[in-house]
């Protein structure tokens, strides 16, 4: 991989929801890991390979994707950085339907999903900023060159999904603190964090939280998607660029 990407670890893309769609996915490689097999998209010309988290058939549940396999899939392709989507219902006013944001911190209410490396071994990884920041920054100086309003320091509330919310629950997300809702963000970004992987996390506001609106639907998040798709995968190619030194 490395000597196909100019001997540069090529840049890590996990591809959610309404985004894999807007890449092309061509050349599909297996990658066996001890936590099972990860299929990989390469793209080296462009300098980074894609997991599409869900599937490139989008039939893996969130709580039955392999978040271990897919990280220590990049670890053993070289990967020192990954930007990974999500889209996200918007408990914050401020960040509304069609917005693209950063996210700064997770709350985890996931229940029964395999969330760590170390299961044979004490080991207790700093979670205290979780997202990278220099990531992050690459983000927003390609967004702003972009012209792309790109809103800061989101807080991510991990539910395990699959169904959807409640309207109390979402209540009870709002006061702890919580700016979006999604059901894969975790444990994804506690893999990354244990591998020594630098993790950013672009989401877009595909709807309003449950009681926020009279209801939710997967069709209505498919549509936000298929607006705001095209412009996330613009974002990460000039962020991919960007983290590799190359012009934008």
């Amino acid at each position: 991989m490395r000597s196909m990407t100019r001997d540069r670890p090529p840049i890590g893309v996990i591809t959610g929801t309404g985004v894999t769609e807007h890449f092309e996915l061509s050349g599909p490689k297996t990658v066996r890991t001890r936590f099972g097999t990860a299929v990989v998209y390469p793209h080296p010309e462009a300098g980074y390979v894609i997991i599409a988290r869900h599937g490139a058939a989008h039939k893996a549940p969130p709580h039955g994707i392999n978040y271990r396999a897919n990280i220590a899939a990049f670890e053993q392709l070289g990967v020192e950085e990954v930007i990974a989507t999500s889209a996200v219902g918007s408990m914050n006013q401020g960040f509304r339907v069609g917005a693209v944001g950063l996210i700064e911190q997770f709350l985890d209410f996931t229940k029964r999903r395999q969330t760590t490396f170390f299961e044979d071994k004490v080991v207790h990884t700093d979670m205290t900023y979780p997202y990278s920041r220099h990531i992050n920054l690459e983000l927003s100086v390609a967004a702003r060159r972009m012209g792309l309003e790109l809103h800061q320091h989101l807080v991510y509330v991990c539910a395990e999904g699959p169904r959807f919310e409640t309207a109390a629950e979402i209540k009870m997300y709002k006061i702890l603190g919580g700016d979006v809702v999604g059901m894969t963000g975790v444990p994804e970004v506690v893999l990354a964090n244990e591998k020594g992987i630098g993790y950013a996390s672009v989401v877009i506001a595909t709807n309003w939280a449950a009681g926020m609106q009279a209801k939710v639907s997967h069709g209505e998040v498919l549509k936000v998607m298929k607006r705001s798709g095209s412009t996330v995968r613009q974002l990460i190619e000039a962020t991919v660029a960007g983290l590799r030194g190359e012009k934008r």
